[in-house]
C-alpha cells in the first residue's frame, strides 16, 4: 500500500504520464526520491517504468533507483538498455551496490558490463561476487577508513582530508597493524578530544566488535542491532580487515529477512509475490498448498471412518470447525512466537524443553478457560451435558496439542539447520486440525458410549 503522503503524488505521475505532458513530468520525477519512485514501479506498466527512467537526469539517482527494485523488475528495466550506459550508471554508485545488481544478470550479461567497466572497480566487484550474497564478504563495503596504529591523532585527521574524503561511513576508525590485520577502533569524536601528537594505539578500543567474512547476514543484522553501531568491519580467517557493513545495509537485511520469514510463515514462498506475475506467484504458492491439500483429505478420510459416530450423534458435526479453528490459531500464535524468538536471539534452540513446556502450560490455561465457555453453549444449545463435557474436552486437548506442535516442530527445525519458518503455516496447522478432529471423536465414543 502507498503511504498518504505519496498517494497525491502517484496519482499526479500516473496523470501526466496518460496525458503525456512530458515537462510536468520530467520536472515531478526528477524531484523525487529515487526509493519513492521504486514503489510507484510496482504499481504502473512497464512502459510507464521505462519513460520515467528515461527522463531521470541524474545518473546516480537511476543507480539509486535500481538497487531499490525488485529482481524481476530490475531485469525487465534494464533488458533494453545498452551496456555502456549500464556501466555509466553503475559508476557513480558505491560497489558492494554494485555487487548487488551485477549479481542479479544472467552470468553472460554481466561478464560484458564488468569487461567494460573501470578496472580497479571491477576488480574490487568481482572480489565481492565470491562470496555468497547473503553473508557479511557479499553485502560489505570494501571502501572504510583504515589506519596505521602507530601515527598520530594529527596525522589521522590529515589522512581523512586527503585520502578518506568520499568514504561511506567515517564515523568509525579502523586502526590495522603492518599486515593489515584489525586492532583496534576509535571514533571521530576520540581523534578530535585527544591531543593531535598522542598516537592511535594509545587511546583506540582494543576489543573491537567484527564479523568474519562467511557470517549470515541474519547474524551480522543480530550484532549489529544488539550492540547498536553504526557499521560493523569485515575480516578475513587471518583477522585482515576487509570491509565494512553500514547501519544502512543492516536495515536493509532486517527487512528482507522479516519479509522472508513472514511470508514463508505464510506458505506464500519466499519472495514479495505482488511484484511477481501471476504465473510466478501461483508456482511460488502451489508447492506450500499441497501440504494443507493432503491434510483436508487426510482429516476427510478420519471423519468418514467415524460416519457412523457423526450419523448417531449428528450435532457433533456442529463443533468440528469451532475445535479445529482454535487449535489452529492459538498453534498458529506459539509457532509465531517460538520463530520469531529464533531470529531475534530471544529463544535459544538449546532451551528447547523450557519453551515447549512454556507454550503448553499457556495452551492448557487457555483451554480450561475456552472449553469451559464453548462447552457450557454446547450443554445448553443441545440440552446434554455429555455433549458440553465432549466438546469442552476436545477444545482443550486441541490446544495442548495447538501449542506443543506449534513450539515444537520449530525448534527442532532450527536444530536440524532448516529455517523454522517454513515450520508454520501449512504444515503446522495441517497436523493441527487431523489431530484436533481425531481426538474429538474419540472423546466422544467414550463418553456416549458408541
Amino acid at each position: 500500500m502507498l503511504r498518504s503522503q505519496n498517494r497525491i503524488l502517484f496519482e499526479t505521475i500516473k496523470r501526466l504520464l496518460r496525458k503525456g505532458a512530458a515537462g510536468n513530468l520530467r520536472k515531478i520525477v526528477n524531484k523525487t526520491h529515487a526509493a519513492d519512485l521504486s514503489i510507484f514501479f510496482g504499481f504502473i506498466s512497464y512502459s510507464d517504468q521505462k519513460r520515467i527512467f528515461d527522463i531521470i537526469e541524474d545518473k546516480e539517482k537511476k543507480g539509486l533507483l535500481l538497487s531499490e527494485l525488485e529482481k524481476d523488475t530490475f531485469l525487465r528495466l534494464i533488458s533494453d538498455i545498452p551496456d555502456n550506459l549500464i556501466i555509466s550508471i553503475l559508476e557513480t554508485m558505491p560497489n558492494d551496490d554494485v555487487a548487488d545488481l551485477i549479481g542479479k544478470l544472467p552470468p553472460e550479461r554481466a561478464s560484458s558490463i564488468l569487461e567494460g567497466m573501470n578496472k580497479i572497480d571491477s576488480e574490487e566487484v568481482e572480489v565481492l561476487l565470491r562470496y555468497d550474497d547473503k553473508t557479511a564478504g557479499g553485502i560489505m563495503n570494501p571502501h572504510f577508513v583504515a589506519l596505521k596504529e602507530d601515527i598520530t591523532a594529527g596525522e589521522a585527521i590529515a589522512s581523512l582530508q586527503k585520502e578518506y574524503r568520499d568514504v561511506e561511513m567515517p564515523f568509525y576508525l579502523y586502526v590495522i597493524d603492518e599486515y593489515g590485520r584489525l586492532v583496534g577502533v576509535c571514533s571521530l569524536r576520540q581523534l578530535v578530544v585527544f591531543s593531535s601528537e598522542k598516537l592511535l594505539k594509545d587511546f583506540m578500543t582494543i576489543d573491537v566488535l567484527s564479523v568474519q567474512t562467511d557470517m549470515d547476514q541474519e547474524e551480522v543484522a543480530k550484532i549489529v542491532a544488539r550492540y547498536d553501531i553504526l557499521a560493523v568491519p569485515v575480516t578475513d580467517e587471518n583477522n585482515k580487515l576487509v570491509g565494512i557493513i553500514t547501519v544502512d545495509d543492516i536495515i536493509d537485511i532486517i527487512r528482507e529477512e522479516a519479509t522472508e520469514d513472514i511470508l514463508k510463515m505464510a506458505g506464500a514462498g519466499e519472495e514479495f509475490g505482488e511484484t511477481k506475475s501471476v504465473f510466478l506467484s501461483t508456482r511460488n504458492r502451489l508447492p506450500w498448498l499441497f501440504a494443507s491439500c493432503l491434510g483436508g483429505i487426510l482429516a476427510f478420510f478420519i471423519i468418514s471412518n467415524f460416519e457412523k459416530t457423526l450419523s448417531k450423534l449428528t450435532f457433533l458435526a456442529a463443533f468440528i470447525p469451532v475445535i479445529m479453528g482454535m487449535g489452529g490459531n492459538v498453534g498458529t500464535q506459539s509457532s509465531t512466537i517460538v520463530v520469531r524468538g529464533i531470529a531475534t536471539g530471544k529463544i535459544i534452540i538449546k532451551d528447547i524443553i523450557p519453551v515447549v513446556w512454556k507454550e503448553v502450560l499457556i495452551g492448557s490455561i487457555l483451554g480450561i478457560c475456552y472449553g469451559l465457555f464453548i462447552g457450557i453453549v454446547a450443554a445448553s444449545s443441545y440440552s446434554k451435558w455429555q455433549l458440553g463435557i465432549v466438546v469442552g474436552s476436545s477444545v482443550l486437548s486441541s490446544m495442548i496439542i495447538a501449542t506443543f506442535i506449534g513450539s515444537l516442530v520449530p525448534m527442532l527445525f532450527a536444530r536440524i539447520n532448516i529455517d523454522p519458518a517454513v515450520a508454520t503455516g501449512p504444515f503446522v496447522t495441517t497436523a493441527i486440525d487431523i489431530l484436533s478432529v481425531y481426538f474429538y471423536f474419540m472423546i466422544a465414543i467414550f463418553f456416549f458410549n458408541i
